[in-house]
């Protein structure tokens, strides 16, 4: 075992150092040996910290006696206002030893008052402001002076932030009597001001978000000086417009037209220049204002849009100069020269002003349509709503004027639209509220509830109108000209699905409500206005269209024919509507408003789009009397050679002889029937639903057939008569389709057993009783049950 080296140092006991010392000793050796080893080196770092430390003391001590002496020169600033204060009290105490009037003595004293007042304010501030925001906040006294780095930042940051507040209330509180637009520069200086402070608390909010009461302190004081600096530089600038002649007066008559003269455009010299200083005054509050917005989003989680003020200063006198009426005051505000006047003096200005992504087209519309929505929200549109809900004469006057307003507000938003994108790339359509004056509908949704009533009911008066035009049902026959047969299903006009005048008239009513509403700036409220309007008025044609086959009456042989016909209408016109309504569903704007009902959760039963309910209920429409006219059909048929195949009543043979193998007479007169219906159908109904009906008639004649053969229990008489009654059978179809046999397998199957010879029977035979029904398709049988194979082959 080693022995341990002799200590050459001598330490004190353990018990007579501090709980500090034995701490440090411990975090930085493990044992005595590493104490030995490593001592030397943790005191060189000791003692370098702990210069650098004494080095950086001394600078902050410096640093710390510049601001005292500042400190200590305002104060003395201060007592020299106190100085100065207590003169001019000494001066009006003289003043009013003399013999004057009493009110001038009175007005003399109120003014001393008042600025003594202010000044015993600002030190009150002063004092406040240092003794609580300072030192006052979240971290107590103790700790501030623990931490001297912390104690001196905070307290260079109060100091700061006292010398900029204290030179903005100099600025702002100084006498405004006589004030001009030549103070200008005193505007300017303050606005400056307030951007430094506002630069401070942006450090601060990031590195020492504790320091609330610091910010909330300085924050009043700003705003208190903002309240009074706005309204001065508004009011000043207010006063300037009007002296320049603005607002411009218009010319509402024919006799008074010609060219609106621009007051801002006339505008010269000394003019132009005061104007420019004034304009970018307001920018740069404004710019002040966003700044102030930002950081305060960032603390109360709120934010504020706002137009550009220098614009709206613009705008806001117009109702005062111009008359808006409800007739022709939209009219009378988008003068596009005008407009482009404005746009060419105000946007070099909102460069120069240095607004970032800001135009003068879009404050301008914005302004004005922030404006014109006030107008019609508080005047012109409770007075309609008014009218609207009587019930005498003054609805109908309302229903009329409502219609006219909405044009003009549509047209407005489009002229607006033209004008902001005549030299952007940027799309007008799903702007914000305040881009649109249809964003009042978003705003009122009852209103917009009311506006959907009324387009609704007025839909439905014209639709009665339109169903009950003599033409109205009667459709376009094509003919049964044929182009490739991959074109000619390729439909796409109301002539090409052979749909009456009126599905024409459907699609028209019921586009009209919903471009009406796409003008709407948001979407939900689209959607809202579509689903109360067009929607409703879809599922009104529906009903429409059903009333109208259920005037066919298909049950009267005598006029099948012509009822078949009339069945063609309602069927071609559901099936146009059905392409166009799947067309508009695969627009962008279906889309978007489908996605967004979608992600709304909207109580809404969506079918994969927008319209998609609306949809498959015209595919049910469509199949149902396509069915119905199927089974009609096969009635009919059953009715006329029914007969003939279940009671066999004729002696084949002999008919045989007589015939020689021809149809037979009842399945002749029926297939005639079958052939003159089809080809009435072809001529009257549209290619597609033509296709499904004697596809899925031809799938029924199958059905029909194939069991009428194996009926009873003298089947084998019937099989030299069916093999030619199904060719005939089929022959019907062949002007449709190349292979008619494809649509009746059951049928061709039958063929196929008839045509086998004894050695194929036999074979049969024997593969049904080794092997049972697996064995069937290896003869090219699989639409027949086994159970009808097996009966076949037990009559043979």
């Amino acid at each position: 075992m080693e022995h341990p080296r002799p200590l050459s140092l001598v330490l004190p006991h353990p018990d007579k150092l501090s709980g500090a010392s034995l701490g440090f000793l411990d975090g930085n050796f493990d044992d005595l040996r590493d104490l030995l080893l490593r001592a030397s080196n943790l005191t060189s770092h000791l003692k370098h910290d702990t210069s650098h430390l004494h080095d950086r003391l001394l600078h902050l001590r410096t640093d710390l006696t510049k601001h005292a002496v500042s400190w200590i020169s305002t104060s003395l600033s201060a007592k020299n206002s106190l100085d100065d204060l207590r003169l001019n009290l000494e001066s009006l105490s003289l003043v009013t030893s003399l013999p004057r009037s009493k009110d001038a003595v009175r007005k003399q004293r109120e003014h001393e008052l008042q600025q003594l007042v202010e000044e015993l304010c600002r030190i009150q501030n002063r004092r406040r402001y240092l003794s609580e925001s300072c030192f006052a906040s979240s971290c107590n006294i103790k700790e501030l002076k623990a931490n001297n780095f912390f104690y001196y930042v905070i307290t260079v940051t109060a100091l700061k932030l006292e010398s900029l507040v204290g030179d903005l209330e100099d600025s702002v509180f100084h006498p405004m009597r006589g004030r001009s637009m030549l103070h200008v520069p005193v505007f300017n200086h303050a606005i400056k001001t307030m951007n430094e402070i506002e630069q401070v608390f942006g450090d601060v909010t990031r590195h020492h978000s504790q320091w609330r009461r610091l910010v909330d302190t300085v924050d009043g004081r700003v705003d208190k000086s903002l309240s009074i600096l706005r309204p001065q530089i508004i009011s000043e600038h207010r006063t300037l417009l009007s002296s320049l002649g603005w607002p411009p007066k218009l010319a509402l008559s024919k006799d008074e037209g010609g060219d609106i003269p621009n007051p801002l455009v006339l505008m010269q010299g000394d003019q132009k220049e005061s104007y420019s200083q004034s304009f970018l005054l307001l920018c740069g509050l404004q710019q002040l204002n966003t700044l102030k917005e930002k950081r305060k989003k960032k603390l109360c989680k709120e934010s504020n849009g706002a137009g550009l003020w220098a614009i709206d200063e613009l705008v806001i006198p117009l109702p005062l100069g111009w008359s808006i009426t409800s007739r022709n005051g939209i009219k009378s505000l988008i003068t596009s020269d005008f407009a482009d006047g404005v746009d060419d003096l105000l946007q070099p200005l909102i460069d120069r002003a240095m607004l970032v992504s800001c135009s003068a087209k879009e404050a301008w519309v914005s302004a004005m349509v922030q404006m014109l929505s006030c107008f019609l929200e508080k005047i012109v549109f409770p007075r309609l709503v008014e009218m609207v809900k009587e019930k005498k004469h003054l609805k109908s006057e309302g229903v009329s004027s409502w219609f006219h307003l909405v044009d003009q507000m549509v047209t407005f938003d489009k002229r607006m639209q033209t004008f902001v994108s005549s030299d952007t790339c940027l799309s007008y359509e799903g702007s914000s509220l305040g881009m649109s004056v249809m964003g009042l509908f978003c705003k009122r949704p009852e209103w917009l509830k009311t506006w959907g009533k009324i387009e609704l009911k007025d839909a439905y008066r014209k639709l009665k109108e339109d169903i009950k035009k003599e033409k109205a049902w009667e459709g376009t026959r094509l003919g049964n000209e044929t182009n490739s047969q991959s074109a000619k299903y390729v439909l796409s006009t109301r002539e090409d699905y052979k749909a009456p005048f009126v599905a024409e008239t459907f699609l028209s009513r019921t586009w009209t409500l919903i471009d009406h509403c796409l003008t709407l700036p948001t979407i939900l409220p689209r959607i809202q206005f579509i689903r109360a309007t067009a929607t409703k008025f879809l599922w009104y044609v529906f009903k429409t269209l059903l009333l109208e086959f259920k005037k066919t009456d298909l049950s009267d042989y005598s006029s099948f024919e012509d009822s078949l016909i009339q069945a063609c209408g309602p069927i071609n016109t559901a099936r146009y509507l059905e392409s166009k309504l799947r067309e508009w569903s695969d627009d962008l704007v279906f889309v978007e408003m489908w996605a967004a009902e979608t992600n709304a959760k909207v109580e809404v039963s969506c079918h994969g789009c927008f319209f998609g309910e609306e949809l498959n209920s015209l595919v049910e429409l469509e199949t149902n009397w396509l069915m119905e006219i199927i089974t009609v059909c096969l009635h009919q048929f059953d009715n006329l050679c029914g007969d003939h195949f279940h009671n066999n009543v004729e002696p084949w043979e002999e008919e045989d002889v007589i015939t020689g193998l021809t149809v037979s007479r009842g399945v002749a007169e029926a297939l005639d029937c079958l052939r003159r219906e089809l080809a009435v159908l072809q001529l009257n109904m549209n290619r597609k639903d033509f296709m499904d009906l004697w596809r899925n008639l031809a799938e029924g004649l199958d059905h029909y057939v194939s069991c009428k053969f194996f009926v009873g229990g003298e089947a084998v008489l019937m099989m030299r008569r069916f093999e030619v009654d199904a060719e005939a059978l089929m022959m019907v179809f062949q002007p449709y389709c190349v292979r008619p046999a494809a649509f009746f397998p059951r049928v061709r199957e039958i063929l196929r057993l008839l045509s086998m010879n004894e050695e194929e029977k036999a074979r049969l035979r024997g593969a049904l009783s080794r092997n049972g029904s697996s064995c069937l398709g290896l003869f090219g049988i699989s639409n027949l049950s086994p159970q009808l194979v097996e009966q076949f082959c037990r009559c043979y």
